[in-house]
């Protein structure tokens, strides 16, 4: 095996020495906070010392035609996105996670991935920043694909180290960083029900969509729902946070879920479809209600069943939104993927992800929505204040600014000038048909994602 010296820095006080291959394979966990799985993670390296920099994570892809343009994507992703952060990386090291299917070894696994190492290494390469260390992980051992003399490396691979019996995991635990489980526990926690009660719920989606359809096409209407959809959405946080919180991540959930009916989930997340009033719930990231509002998106998330998994985006952004802003940077990034995995074109998602990706403060945006709720509060309060004939044309004036809480107002509200579409009636049965529509089933027409 390679034997170098890596380090990294939990503060500017403290430094870990990893010394080759096996403490960087024990220290990949604690770099992004859990246990990649079916991932490609690259990790920049800075100055003679090799500090670790940026990372980045991405699903491995399945299909080996992809991997060509994945590596050069992935490359200048890192590459170019170092040196927009303030520093170029001077190397990088690459680790490939994934177990193997039924019928398959370890080992098998690492040969498998080997063209596609070698293509990121290439890419790098290319890019004139080497690769120092790429390693394969898998069942619980490890290989080098930059290893000299393969006659030093046993074919079964290297066994990982036990947890919490290394200087990183003793160093972690000092800084207070946790490892949360696995990458795929951790979207169990984000992703749509299956199961005895997924019926039950896209029956709630349909009749609820179906009666909120013939109000947000009148003008009122669409106002009303977008209230409506708010103060729910308002209650619904209050009872969760009201709630103890078992130990158990998946008690906790099932408990969450159990708080909160099919009919008033469907009508949260048809009403978060539209973007003025997703923003406006945004505003709940600080204080006791982020933690709340953070069960709140996940059990919403979860609802989204069937052909419903494109609406589940509104959610999860607002996950990941409030995890980034209490300082959760790995949920934020597992939200952000699987918002971008069900629908890639969602703007709010986008952006975020940009945001993390690029460091930015998420005090700034906090700061935004601070400043967007006074001004709400001063105007609530001086309408309250005019008599009713002042306030009359006032509202007049405002009624359609507040987007319509169904899916068709989403679909409008995300699109770049130009792009959007005329709502117009559709056939029953075609949210399949027309995937980028946030409409009711029946009623109108109705990525893995990169984190690094």
């Amino acid at each position: 095996m390679n034997k170098r010296h890596e380090s990294t820095s939990s503060s500017d006080t403290q430094q870990v020495t990893l010394r080759g291959p096996a403490d960087l394979a024990d220290a990949l966990p604690y770099l992004l906070g859990f246990h990649p799985t079916d991932s490609v993670v690259m990790v920049g390296l800075h100055g003679g010392l090799g500090r670790f920099g940026e990372r980045l994570r991405h699903g491995i892809p399945r299909s080996e035609k992809e991997w060509g343009p994945a590596a050069d994507q992935l490359a200048e992703c890192l590459i170019s996105g170092g040196g927009r952060r303030g520093g170029r990386p001077d190397a990088i090291v690459l680790f490939l996670c994934q177990d193997p299917v039924t019928g398959e070894t370890a080992r098998q696994v690492m040969e498998r991935l080997r063209p596609f190492a070698q293509l990121l290494r290439t890419a790098c390469g290319s890019l004139d920043v080497p690769v120092l260390e790429a390693l394969c992980i898998s069942n619980g051992r490890y290989w080098s694909y930059c290893c000299p003399d393969g006659r030093c490396c046993p074919k079964g691979g290297d066994p990982l180290a036990l947890p919490g019996t290394t200087v990183m995991a003793a160093a972690a635990t000092y800084a207070g960083i946790q490892v949360r489980g696995s990458l795929r526990e951790l979207e169990q926690r984000l992703v749509p029900w299956s199961g005895a009660h997924e019926p039950e719920q896209l029956r709630a989606l349909d009749e609820v969509g179906a009666a909120m359809v013939t109000r947000i096409l009148d003008t009122d209407g669409r106002s009303q729902v977008a209230s409506e959809t708010l103060d729910l959405a308002r209650g619904l946080l209050e009872r969760v946070g009201d709630t103890p919180v078992p130990p158990a991540a998946g008690v906790a959930d099932f408990r969450d879920d159990g708080l909160i009916s099919h009919d008033e989930a469907a009508a949260v997340i048809l009403g978060l479809q539209d973007r003025e009033t997703r923003d406006r719930a945004a505003r709940w990231m600080e204080g006791p209600e982020a933690h709340a509002a953070l069960r709140l998106w996940r059990a919403l998330a979860r609802r989204c069943v069937g052909p419903y998994v494109e609406h589940s985006a509104a959610p999860l952004a607002l996950a990941a939104w409030v995890s980034w802003s209490t300082g959760d940077e790995p949920g934020a990034r597992v939200a952000l993927d699987l918002a971008l995995r069900a629908d890639p074109d969602y703007t709010f998602a986008r952006l975020l992800h940009q945001a993390c990706n690029e460091g930015v403060d998420p005090e700034k945006l906090r700061r935004c929505l601070r400043e967007e709720e006074e001004e709400a509060r001063k105007s609530a309060a001086g309408a309250a204040a005019m008599p009713p004939d002042a306030t009359a044309p006032r509202r007049a004036s405002r009624v359609g600014t507040g987007a319509p809480a169904g899916p068709s107002a989403a679909a409008r509200s995300r699109r770049a000038p130009g792009r959007t579409r005329p709502v117009t009636p559709a056939n029953p049965g075609s949210v399949r048909a027309r995937r980028r529509e946030r409409l009711p089933r029946g009623q109108q027409g109705d990525r893995d994602g990169t984190s690094g």
